[in-house]
């Protein structure tokens, strides 16, 4: 017999959805969030012989490595992402420069249709590498929504395991 995907909610039969989610940057939810990339890393494989048995190739895990997250906001006047991107590369040149604080360590929480945090995430050690700041400007699209971006590198991620599966209705 399988293992239930929810213990808390054996009611509960699909995954959560994806629509509903949060990202906290310095303490606060980040305004407008319309999007965030996939967390995702992949590990090296390290393929080897020995002398003592050439015709068989091992493989072992070698370095892992992680890809950057790029995140959407609707353009609102919350400056969280201008501010952040302006520490890494700021227009006043190096002396401006915040090595102190470039680096942050973000939230990202999965929200159940209830708008409880469900599941938790921690970025480590991120900075924007890459920020757009206005997209591409079309006056015959009257349909279009202003989008900002900004790319994350970062160096990893761990889920919170103190974050439990949350009682639903």
């Amino acid at each position: 017999m399988a293992a239930p995907m929810f213990p808390v909610n054996a009611h509960r039969h699909d995954p959560y959805r994806t629509f509903k989610f949060q990202v906290i940057i310095d303490g606060r939810p980040v305004a407008g969030l319309k999007k965030m990339g996939a967390l995702k890393k992949s590990t090296e494989a390290v393929k080897w012989r020995t002398a003592g048995d050439p015709s068989h190739q091992r493989i072992l895990p070698g370095g892992t490595s992680y890809e950057p997250v790029v995140m959407e906001q609707g353009l609102t006047h919350d400056p969280v992402f201008e501010q952040w991107a302006n520490l890494v590369n700021n227009i006043e040149g190096d002396a401006a420069m915040s090595l102190k604080n470039f680096r942050k360590d973000i939230i990202i929480n999965v929200l159940n249709l209830q708008g409880q945090v469900a599941i938790s995430y921690k970025l480590f050690r991120a900075w924007v590498s890459e920020y757009q700041a206005l997209p591409e400007l079309d006056a015959e699209n009257m349909n279009a929504v202003g989008i900002q971006t900004i790319t994350l590198q970062h160096e990893g991620w761990q889920r919170d395991t103190a974050v439990t599966e949350p009682v639903e209705s």
